[in-house]
């Protein structure tokens, strides 16, 4: 008889593990399959990592040469839109419909060529009109996040910087779409390395403005002001940079595009699918024009403090979670477009396994940890201890959403695989109208100081009621969705993150009151991250966790390697 564990676990055997006696061996091309699907998203990861890094160092840089408070909330709410753009609709949704869609084009007599070209044609002239238009309606986006009736971010500079970064939509546009072919391709590299360039491009943009005299002038807010040109300026042209960086790859596969225009019926269904997805963004803006009006009528900087800690929630998802959804979805795609329901199920039981594994333990340290990143990464400059400190309190309460977040885009990229634009709209607008109510509950109910800590625990409460729901969605729609697997996983890396916790907690008792707070903030970081970390992972290899194989394999030849 089985023990529970193994039991829980025997529906899938983890990348590189043996087969257990007396269970059927599968056919050669399924661990295969997974073995070439935890390379790629080792490669992926290492790219995330360093373009996470350098993308929050440039958030720090900014912060330090800014500070907390108007000129920086004016930027982070200027830049929302071209980020939020990016993120909602062209680095994840859009690429999620294309992947499917230019993986079925391979079967094309000509490998999807023409197929590749139309599509890119429609995209590109609608990408192009719909710029334009936003540029010329950014006075209209200051008005929709900003409460002009506070003094929480200055609308004439909100709207300054909107001028210069809103271009920032056809670049994100074109870098996603050429993602989404080198994508179909295989071809991961170069797409997870481009954002270094942008970063390191907007960097130099910072060095730049920190040397420049004076700062930007706020009463009144010039156009032609010289630091606020460059820094609008610098980091749309990160964006460029970063788009440019794939035109190379693209060359190399023998692609070469021409301007096709024509409409058949699978550019009908791209336009069927595009219009549930402009539907989610819609929908899903919502929800941010509400959060963000909510926290520039608070206290002031609690829209940077909000943006900031948004930046290092997603740290551990871009770098694990991006990376192993990057690397599955052309496999999904293949498996909804052969009709082999199975094996997306199986994909998405063991992407989910492996983020459980990975991203549960993180959550668990980052509640701890916090406010000492908070204070380590923010208090410098002109920003102030106590800032910097609530800002760490928003990422600890935002981390008990990480896993259910990551959950909840995996699902939707199911979704995507199987051609189905609605069901993921629908489950925004479920998660809209539960983040709406309890936003302005929070705004009624907190302090102004505390709305940016109540706006992180009702985003996490929103993934969770979206996990859930996508969850039950799919078993409609696929049957068996191997479950039991899924739940022993989540309950012994629960276990183990908890031990991790207490030896994290225990560690930050040890370390001195005495020290300044900023080098008190980094002892106790480094210190019950290494250790959390350390008795978290180890637990959960001490228990033979399969799904922990493809980590362990991988610190095992690096360590070997040196």
């Amino acid at each position: 008889m089985l023990q529970p564990y193994q039991e829980l676990t025997r529906v899938l055997p983890a990348v590189g593990a043996p087969t257990a006696p007396g269970e059927p061996t599968e056919a050669p091309e399924r661990p295969a399959a997974k073995e070439s699907l935890a390379k790629s998203t080792g490669k992926i990861a290492i790219a995330s990592l360093i373009s996470r890094i350098t993308g929050f160092l440039w958030k720090v840089m900014l912060v330090w040469v800014l500070s907390i408070g108007v000129r920086n909330d004016s930027f982070n709410v200027a830049n929302t839109l071209p980020n939020i753009v990016y993120e909602l609709l062209l680095g994840g949704v859009l690429a999620s419909i294309v992947v499917p869609l230019l993986v079925r084009s391979q079967d094309d007599p000509d490998g999807g060529q023409e197929y590749t070209q139309r599509l890119l044609t429609v995209a590109l002239s609608l990408l192009a009109v719909a710029t334009v238009i936003a540029v010329l309606a950014a006075p209209l986006f200051t008005s929709l996040y900003v409460d002009s009736s506070t003094d929480r971010a200055n609308p004439e500079l909100t709207t300054a910087f909107a001028y210069l970064l809103l271009p920032q939509i056809l670049f994100y546009g074109v870098f996603a779409l050429l993602m989404a072919i080198l994508n179909a391709k295989q071809i991961f590299g170069p797409p997870a390395w481009a954002p270094v360039v942008n970063n390191l491009v907007v960097m130099v943009t910072i060095g730049v403005f920190a040397l420049m005299p004076g700062e930007i002038s706020v009463d009144p807010v010039r156009m032609g002001d010289p630091k606020l040109l460059t820094l609008g300026i610098g980091v749309s042209l990160g964006i460029v940079a970063q788009a440019v960086m794939l035109i190379p790859p693209m060359l190399r596969t023998g692609f070469r595009f021409r301007w096709n225009w024509g409409i058949d019926s699978r550019m009908k269904e791209f336009g069927g699918l595009a219009a549930w997805i402009l539907g989610y963004v819609a929908v899903s803006q919502v929800g941010y024009i509400v959060t963000t009006r909510v926290l520039t009528a608070g206290d002031q900087g609690g829209m940077t403090a909000y943006y900031n800690a948004w930046l290092l929630f997603q740290l551990p998802y871009g770098v694990i979670g991006v990376s192993l959804l990057t690397a599955i979805m052309p496999r999904m795609s293949r498996a909804a477009a052969d009709g082999d329901h199975p094996k997306l199920v199986s994909n998405l039981s063991y992407a989910s396994r492996i983020s459980t594994v990975t991203l549960l333990p993180i959550a668990a340290i980052m509640t701890v940890v916090g406010s000492s990143v908070g204070i380590a990464l923010f208090s410098f400059g002109e920003s102030d201890v106590a800032s910097a400190e609530r800002l760490g309190k928003a990422l600890a309460i935002a981390a008990f959403g990480l896993l259910p977040y990551a959950l909840v885009m995996l699902q939707l990229r199911v979704f995507y695989a199987l051609k189905d634009a609605r069901t993921p709209t629908l489950i925004m607008l479920v998660m809209t109208a539960v983040k709406v109510p309890l936003l302005y509950l929070s705004a009624a109910l907190l302090d102004p100081k505390q709305i940016v800590l109540g706006a992180m625990m009702v985003n996490s409460m929103t993934f969770v009621v979206g996990a859930v729901l996508g969850q039950v969605w799919l078993w409609v729609r696929l049957g068996n969705l191997r479950s039991r697997r899924v739940l022993g996983v989540i309950l012994f890396t629960v276990f183990a993150s908890g031990l991790g916790v207490a030896a994290a907690v225990v560690t930050g008792m040890l370390v001195p009151d005495a020290l300044p707070s900023t080098l008190y903030a980094w002892v106790s970081l480094i210190a019950q991250s290494i250790v959390g970390l350390g008795v978290s992972f180890g637990v959960l290899a001490a228990l033979k966790v399969d799904e922990l194989a493809p980590l362990t394999n991988r610190v095992s030849r690096l360590l070997g390697r040196a």
